[in-house]
């Protein structure tokens, strides 16, 4: 490539694990970023994309270092530069949009003084002048009130708005290269499409350069204009981006590739029976809210008449955007949010709302796998002892026998014997999540109710953990209720499907007609709100603003 703005050689970097010993986590990367172009960087984690994101600012995380190779940003030396040099080259040439926007500002701040605190800290222009060039910038990430929205406090801004308010920040300066680190994972599709739209239109407009770290191709696929594939900390493949989503070369974007459209779920064959058998699960008129009582009812109230019927040996997947209610429903079936009107029935026997209440047999029957097994793992305890105490408590093992379980449990979610020394800091977000449902497993459960266990993990890892459901229960004659933002991961593993708005179920169809079928308008705004593996899907949608500015958490 002729004159690139950026220019990587060889680069490598180290870590230091924390026994001390040195390990090589990026070996011999290199690759060039032509003026105006969008790189995307895509892998599972732990294949080093955004630690090369990072250093293209000269920056390592704590521990690790560049060991080696170079790096050139439009003619000068990062890595040659003394940290002085460095820092006056971070929010001018190059910036960073981070993943967690909230994470990004402080909340005792007004937006517009975080915004063109850059410019301050440079001497870049007047603050008058830069508070003119926030605004514009505001407009041109379609920000609502661009002119008033400054003078706001974070927490003040809903998710969406937050997140393109830190690309603001991080235009700002003008930088020739901007880095955006997986800036969408944590939004709802809905508004994932308006802050997409307002990233490329504005590095369009700039001819701005940038790298996009993320490991979902179908956000790459709008925003990309080449890709480049790792594992490993070493490259796999480089190719512009119709090439590396219709004609992949290396296995393991072919492998990537496979992962984003899981297996269609195909449902139990159920032995024939005389008799119509009881749901295993039954809800009924199911109302649960947060905050202090008044009159036997809360103040924020959630749940609003939630009615619903899961046969056993089924599953029932429930989609919706945040503040849809899907989570508060799975907590109030669990009893650990005590409902304040309606029921929940297991197996025919309605259950008290509060789980403290229920009896052992009811707890072991329906188990929670949560989102976050970082925080659901107690981290001081090593994975043999969070996996006996459900042994303990339920069946009261000990000694040999809970051991041989416990063993049992980690071959069951195919993880290796040898895994139950360790502490859950030390495995990685898919290993943790398997020891998560092999706590849950411990109970001998028949339902177990998995609130987005996959939104955390990579689309590989993912899959991964939607086929060990799938096989778990082939074998254990389980039932899931599978909370999730991700229609697709949905209709992966489940029979039928609710799609849940404020509190309320608007529509329930089986999965597999969920997509041609749903008629309710924002049923068809989530399905249309999906990003497709299409270079050209995000400029051809089109979408009515009134149902958007009806429905969409923006």
């Amino acid at each position: 490539m002729s004159n690139p703005l950026v220019s990587v050689e060889d680069l490598r970097i180290g870590a230091t694990t924390d026994a001390g010993r040195k390990v090589e986590i990026i070996k011999g990367v290199s690759f060039d970023i032509a003026p105006g172009e969008i790189v995307a960087l895509i892998g599972e984690s732990g294949s080093g994309k955004t630690t090369i994101a990072l250093s293209l600012m000269g920056h390592t995380r704590t521990g690790c270092r560049i060991e080696g190779g170079t790096i050139r940003l439009d003619q000068s030396e990062i890595t040659a530069m003394s940290e002085r040099a460095r820092a006056k080259v971070r929010g001018t040439e190059v910036s960073y949009v981070p993943q967690s926007a909230a994470a990004a500002f402080n909340p005792s701040k007004r937006i517009m003084d975080q915004v063109i605190e850059i410019a301050a800290i440079h001497e870049l222009m007047p603050r008058a002048e830069a508070e003119k060039k926030a605004v514009e910038l505001f407009r041109a990430l379609a920000l609502p009130e661009a002119e008033t929205i400054g003078e706001r406090y974070p927490h003040q801004v809903s998710g969406g708005q937050l997140q393109r308010l830190s690309a603001a920040m991080a235009l700002i300066g003008d930088p020739k290269l901007v880095i955006f680190d997986e800036p969408t994972t944590a939004l709802d599709v809905t508004t994932q499409i308006e802050v997409l739209r307002a990233f490329k239109g504005v590095m369009q407009k700039g001819g701005m350069a940038g790298v996009y770290v993320s490991h979902d191709l179908a956000v790459v696929a709008q925003i990309a204009d080449r890709i480049i594939v790792l594992k490993g900390g070493e490259i796999q493949e480089v190719g512009g981006a119709e090439q590396i989503l219709n004609a992949p070369r290396h296995p393991y974007t072919k492998q990537l590739l496979a992962a984003f459209e899981p297996v269609p779920h195909e449902p139990l064959v159920q032995p024939k029976q005389v008799a119509k058998p009881k749901p295993i699960l039954e809800v009924f008129d199911l109302c649960a809210g947060y905050g202090p009582m008044r009159d036997g009812v809360p103040f924020a109230k959630i749940l609003k008449n939630v009615n619903f019927k899961l046969e056993r040996g089924r599953n029932l997947g429930v989609i919706g955007e945040s503040g849809s209610g899907k989570s508060t429903l799975a907590r109030a079936i669990a009893g650990i949010l005590p409902a304040y009107r309606g029921g929940v029935l297991l197996d025919g026997t309605e259950l008290r709302p509060d789980l403290r209440k229920r009896s052992k047999e009811e707890l072991r029957r329906a188990q929670m796998v949560f989102q976050l097994a970082d925080t659901a793992l107690n981290p001081a305890h090593s994975i043999g002892a969070i996996l006996a105490r459900p042994l303990s408590f339920y069946d009261g093992l000990s000694g040999k026998a809970r051991e041989t379980r416990v063993i049992e449990l980690l071959d069951m979610v195919k993880l290796p014997a040898a895994l139950r020394h360790r502490l859950p800091g030390e495995l990685s977000g898919g290993q943790k999540q398997r020891v998560n449902l092999a706590r849950a497993l411990a109970a001998s459960p028949e339902l177990i109710l998995c609130d987005e266990i996959t939104s955390a993990l990579d689309t590989v890892v993912a899959a991964a953990i939607l086929e060990l459901l799938k096989e778990l229960q082939r074998e254990l004659g389980l039932s899931y209720m599978f909370i999730s933002h991700d229609l697709s991961t949905v209709e992966a593993i489940c029979d039928d499907v609710l799609v849940m708005y404020k509190g309320e179920v608007v529509e329930a169809l089986p999965a597999a007609r969920m997509s041609s079928d749903a008629t309710h308008p924002y049923s068809r705004l989530l399905i249309s709100s999906v990003p497709q593996l299409d270079t050209g899907w995000l400029s051809g949608l089109e979408q009515d603003p009134e149902l958007v500015a009806q429905f969409a958490n923006r």
